[in-house]
């Protein structure tokens, strides 16, 4: 896509005037850092940071039928979901392979469906095809909407005061409507980084403000504006699947290391017969962690040896602070090879270099 043709969020002069570096991302220009990718981690892990997630696509779903419509095209449970849940969710294919990866919010008078930049007209041009089957509205609220995150440990002291909302009671993967700084919005108690946070949902227009707002109240607790590739490295150490990369139209929620969201026992949706033939035969190549026992990095796409055959390929790396700074990644092998402890080898440059299978995820925070 030529740079031309990217949009913008709301908060582009915000990274603009913050000395971000912008990089077209999911059909938007969007910053990858600010101050550095590591500084951004650790304001992450350790104090609290903040991000545009403005990019992915945000759609509304009404009707009473929603709920019963989405449990037959997804493969986790909606209908169960309480009012002001979120949950995590996987669209797939007649293959069983994943259309996309997603959150499902459940409001009073509808719903909110959270989809990958990356997929969003894929994703809406699929629901719009499916309306048929259930009698549910929807409204696209992509670019019309942004999307702001704070996340770690001090973001509960950031976010609070400016809510009218009691988000110290609200538990994980929960939500409610109210406002910030003044600002309509549906807060989330959500997040993509393996820590404690919020994703507030408001109109594009007040989304500059209430951005300037968290930064000066979160200048104290050492809140950081952080970029795309900080959040990459923490969602990759908290073992967490990105679209393209642990998950596809080719690869399965099983394949994926998403098993934990696969209700069998649901009715029919679009590819039950193939992921109950996968579980059945067991024998699909799988996501696997990995560690490079020296300090050369891996990359996605390199290719990954046991002896002299190849058995798979990179699909997510980086260095991982919170692992004593190793270069890991996630690797898709067959079975046979993704057992922690294995030994294996990466191509890089023409050279093998060693590693081993560890176990997903590398960090998980304490309580």
């Amino acid at each position: 896509m030529s740079d031309e043709t990217l949009r913008r969020s709301a908060l582009y002069d915000e990274h603009v005037a913050l000395g971000a570096r912008l990089v077209p991302f999911g059909g938007f220009e969007m910053p990858v850092q600010y101050a550095g990718i590591l500084r951004e981690h650790d304001a992450v892990r350790h104090r609290a940071g903040m991000f545009d997630l403005s990019h992915m696509a945000q759609f509304e779903l009404r009707g009473e039928g929603v709920a019963d419509w989405a449990d037959g095209l997804t493969v986790n449970a909606v209908a169960t979901m309480k009012l002001d849940q979120a949950r995590y969710n996987i669209f797939t294919n007649e293959r069983g392979g994943c259309r996309d990866d997603v959150l499902f919010y459940r409001l009073a008078d509808r719903w909110l469906l959270v989809v990958n930049a990356s997929n969003a007209g894929k994703m809406w041009a699929y629901l719009n095809e499916q309306l048929d089957r259930g009698g549910v509205r929807l409204d696209n609220l992509h670019g019309k909407r942004a999307l702001i995150a704070v996340q770690g440990p001090e973001a509960l002291d950031v976010v609070a005061p400016l809510c009218d909302l009691d988000v110290r009671a609200m538990r994980y993967y929960f939500c409610g409507e109210g406002r910030v700084d003044g600002a309509a919005a549906i807060v989330a108690r959500t997040g993509y980084t393996g820590e404690d946070g919020f994703e507030l949902f408001l109109d594009a227009e007040e989304a500059p403000r209430v951005w300037r707002t968290l930064l000066d109240a979160g200048r104290e607790a050492g809140l950081e504006p952080a970029g795309l590739g900080a959040r990459d490295m923490l969602r990759l150490e908290a073992g967490m699947p990105l679209y393209g990369f642990e998950l596809s139209e080719e690869l399965s929620p099983l394949a994926g290391g998403q098993a934990w969201a696969v209700k069998m026992s649901k009715p029919d949706f679009p590819g039950k017969a193939a992921l109950a033939s996968q579980l059945a035969g067991d024998d699909y190549d799988r996501i696997a962690g990995l560690v490079m026992e020296g300090r050369v990095p891996a990359r996605s796409g390199y290719r990954v040896f046991s002896g002299d055959a190849r058995v798979g390929e990179v699909r997510s790396a980086a260095v991982a602070p919170s692992y004593g700074n190793r270069n890991v990644a996630t690797v898709l092998v067959p079975k046979e090879f993704a057992a922690v402890g294995t030994q294996l080898d990466v191509e890089i440059r023409g050279a093998r270099h060693a590693a081993r299978v560890a176990q997903l995820p590398f960090y998980k925070r304490s309580n």
